[in-house]
């Protein structure tokens, strides 16, 4: 197995990082969100779903 950040052969002490260094790189990575998965806001859904053929809003 290598390393996820720099390919090298990991380190038992650091699986599955080679170093602390690279450990941190990661660590980084997801506190800055970097790792985050694109998602669409609730109104972008709704604009997706939504038939052009009927009106936006039904009068009760």
């Amino acid at each position: 197995m290598s390393c996820p950040i720099c390919n090298a052969p990991t380190a038992a002490q650091w699986r599955p990082f080679c170093s602390r260094r690279c450990a941190d790189l990661d660590l980084a990575k997801w506190l800055r969100g970097s790792y985050a998965i694109p998602a669409q806001e609730p109104d972008e859904i709704a604009e997706a779903q939504h038939d052009p053929s009927e009106p936006r809003y039904k009068p009760h």
